[in-house]
């Protein structure tokens, strides 16, 4: 979300959303609030700091670590406050294994994390215990939620594909077996308690090994989907996988815009042509599908944030009445 106040955030968060709100990260703050530093934050026995660069693991515990953790506490304040009473999902994200590894350097050097297996290991071991903690305290927090864990891998295709730049940015790191990408994605799914998701804005979403790795839903951005991949996410749904389905486009855009019903309309509309070419039954869909924006919305303003998630929750309304409309059967 754009902006750097955590109440007023889930307060818009909350409105907008009031059936699956989730947990508001605001990077606008600066260092820690950001995707990989707000991670970092929750590893155990691996502390980590800023450079010029971004994040490298630490000697020790320091004050980039202190503030990052700081701020992810006003977060869950604000988040308990809002949602006092609430009942129903929430989500909460963090970086994924992979993610974080290309994201961040080793200790004293200008290496990345990924080129090194065993720090990779580490660092996904103090990550599955880190994020079964935060989930616990989230949980403490709004006790009647029902906890979505989603966590963000847009780095993921290039570390199969080989594609990650080294430090100097002069060559990319040796690809990663699909095999070892997938256990450590699933000893991090596994640690953790509630229904997990693996979101990933990128094209070349893995679908497959995600699956295998036990996710219980993905998410993607639409507009990146290829006719080659859509085999893929046909049989994520077949198998009982939730499809968070970014339908809406998170580029600069009129909030007035962003709120008429025709686009609305489009956007449901646009689902369920999803579904009709995966070829399956759209009577399904309202339950299976969730419809989200492509991306994250911190480059918005904050109207247009709030445009954006109202029109993800009046394209859902509208799926169901299309769908009678169009018949529940497959195209």
């Amino acid at each position: 979300m754009p902006g750097t106040d955590p109440a007023e955030a889930m307060r818009v968060i909350a409105g907008e959303l009031p059936d699956f709100p989730h947990l508001a990260e605001l990077p606008d703050r600066g260092p820690g609030a950001d995707l990989t530093g707000r991670t970092a934050a929750l590893l155990v026995d691996m502390p980590a700091e800023v450079t010029p660069r971004g994040w490298r693991l630490a000697e020790r515990p320091g004050r980039d670590v202190l503030r990052a953790r700081s701020m992810l506490s006003s977060d869950l304040d604000a988040a308990e406050e809002v949602l006092q009473g609430f009942t129903g999902p929430l989500k909460v994200q963090l970086c994924g294994p992979w993610t974080l590894a290309a994201t961040m350097e080793l200790t004293r050097t200008m290496s990345v994390a990924l080129a090194d297996p065993g720090a990779v290991a580490d660092l996904t071991a103090s990550l599955a215990e880190g994020a079964a903690a935060h989930v616990a305290e989230v949980a403490k927090r709004v006790p009647g939620a029902r906890l979505v864990v989603q966590f963000d891998e847009p780095a993921l295709p290039s570390v199969i594909a080989g594609l990650v730049p080294t430090a100097s940015g002069l060559s990319g790191l040796a690809a990663v077996e699909q095999d070892t990408v997938q256990d450590r994605l699933g000893q991090v799914l596994a640690a953790t308690t509630g229904y997990t998701v693996v979101h990933c804005c990128s094209s070349n979403v893995p679908f497959g090994i995600i699956r295998s790795a036990g996710a219980a839903g993905l998410a993607f951005d639409l507009s990146q989907l290829r006719r080659g991949e859509e085999d893929g996410v046909a049989e994520a749904a077949e198998a009982g996988l939730g499809l968070l389905t970014g339908a809406v486009p998170t580029v600069t855009e009129e909030p007035g815009k962003a709120l008429e019903d025709s686009r609305a309309r489009e956007t449901a509309e646009r689902v369920i042509r999803l579904w009709r070419r995966l070829g399956l039954p759209l009577a399904a869909c309202p339950g299976q599908a969730v419809i989200t924006p492509a991306c994250g919305l911190a480059g918005l303003s904050p109207a247009g944030a709030r445009a954006v998630l109202a029109r993800c929750r009046e394209a859902a309304a509208m799926l169901p009445e299309l769908i009678e409309e169009t018949g529940s059967e497959p195209g």
